[in-house]
């Protein structure tokens, strides 16, 4: 990759690493990565110099600020730097007698890109993302991240409900395995195929098992909190779910999905007032994601705040592109009272699932709150055979409450993987 000037002032990224040169320190998919000083002032320069070669005289000028020392200690040092980046340390290139050299592949831009579109938590981004990391993929073909990266934008888009789950699944392990097949059995790739026995399958006893080897083992990605939280949802053990949030909490939080999930945990839990404080906490760390706002309007809602909750899910179908979001609104507009909007909703949904997907389940919400039960329960069973993983949360959502006293809510729930 050609050398380019480096923004001093911004963290630079390394892969899943992350370099903070103002403050000396690294990071790993947010979790910081210990490095010996001497070590970490060795791969600034290498940083400072991409895509140039660093003689043995400029490496010990810079890092060792002209203390004489041998090419062996300079050796050793950048052993442990490419020790400490593990899978990219093969960046660094060892040229014999001369120095060394910071090569960053040619996918890297778009590999950047894509998480730049990823972190979005948006339709769109996802989308974008995927198309980023695709590119990068028929670019360098031996790249194992951009299958990694492929493999874990498709479990964002049906963990999302952006598109069908089960029509996902085959394109996620097939990117899966070739980043396995290239890479081997990653931390990250294991915490991945872990979610997605939950995401695709809706084995969430599985998933749990999975989840918390990897816990075990001590992970170093904080994601595994919120994804067994969900999980424990899934399986109805709330007070895990809530636990392991507060785990989560320590390790890092700014992690984009812990607001998010411990709102969707307080309200599985009905506990609606810190349901509020961390729907809030949600759109001030991500305003543009609709998804923790949506969150946030239903504890708004179940708090009786109605005008808040609709200025909210309003706000939430603007920064939408997921339908889903759009039957939440709807669902909300019918309880209300204003049905005629609800109504009207319900059709651009019904006409829209023509051409793409709509989850099943939310739209058997609105159903019913529009006095449709029979069709309500259609969609439930739509929801069931389309593998969303919503449905295991049938028996634990407030928004379902009124489904309760149908002996056809009974039958469904018996049909679940829970316990």
């Amino acid at each position: 990759m050609a050398a380019t000037a480096v923004d001093f002032e911004k963290p630079i990224a390394l892969g899943r690493f992350s370099v903070n040169l103002a403050t000396a320190r690294l990071f790993r998919d947010g979790v910081e990565v210990d490095l010996r000083p001497q070590a970490f002032r060795a791969l600034r320069v290498l940083i400072q110099n991409p895509g140039r070669l660093v003689d043995y005289q400029q490496m010990i000028r810079e890092a060792w600020n002209g203390v004489q020392v041998s090419k062996h200690t300079v050796a050793v040092t950048v052993g442990e730097i490419k020790n400490v980046l593990e899978e990219y340390g093969t960046w660094i290139n060892c040229r014999p007698k001369f120095g060394y050299c910071l090569e960053i592949p040619e996918s890297e831009d778009l590999l950047l890109t894509g998480r730049h579109f990823r972190n979005q938590f948006t339709r769109s981004g996802f989308e974008n993302a995927l198309r980023c990391f695709q590119q990068a993929a028929q670019k360098d073909s031996a790249d194992f991240r951009a299958f990694e990266a492929i493999a874990n934008t498709y479990l964002m888009l049906g963990a999302f409900l952006l598109r069908p789950p089960r029509d996902l699944y085959p394109s996620f392990l097939e990117a899966y395995e070739r980043a396995v097949a290239l890479r081997g059995s990653t931390p990250e790739l294991r915490l991945d195929r872990a979610y997605g026995r939950y995401i695709f399958e809706r084995n969430p006893a599985l998933a749990e098992s999975e989840l918390v080897e990897l816990q075990r083992q001590g992970t170093r990605s904080a994601e595994v909190y919120p994804r067994l939280a969900m999980v424990y949802l899934a399986r109805g053990r709330v007070d895990d779910a809530l636990a392991v949030m507060r785990q989560a909490r320590v390790t890092d939080l700014l992690l984009p999905p812990l607001a998010f999930v411990e709102t969707i945990v307080r309200l599985v839990r009905r506990e609606f007032d810190q349901a509020i404080e961390r729907g809030r906490e949600a759109i001030d760390l991500h305003p543009g994601s609709p998804f923790g706002r949506v969150n946030y309007a239903e504890a708004l809602e179940h708090s009786g705040r109605q005008e808040e909750a609709m200025i909210q899910y309003r706000l939430a179908s603007t920064l939408a592109d997921a339908p889903w979001i759009r039957a939440q609104e709807a669902r909300f507009l019918a309880k209300i009272g204003r049905t005629v909007e609800a109504w009207g909703i319900l059709h651009e949904l019904q006409r829209m699932r023509e051409t793409e997907h709509v989850d099943a389940y939310h739209l058997a919400l609105l159903l019913d709150v529009l006095g449709k039960r029979d069709e309500a329960f259609q969609e439930l069973e739509r929801a069931y055979e389309e593998c969303s993983h919503k449905i295991l949360f049938l028996g634990r959502d407030s928004k379902a409450d009124s489904l309760r006293c149908d002996p056809r809510f009974a039958r469904l729930l018996d049909r679940m993987p829970l316990p």
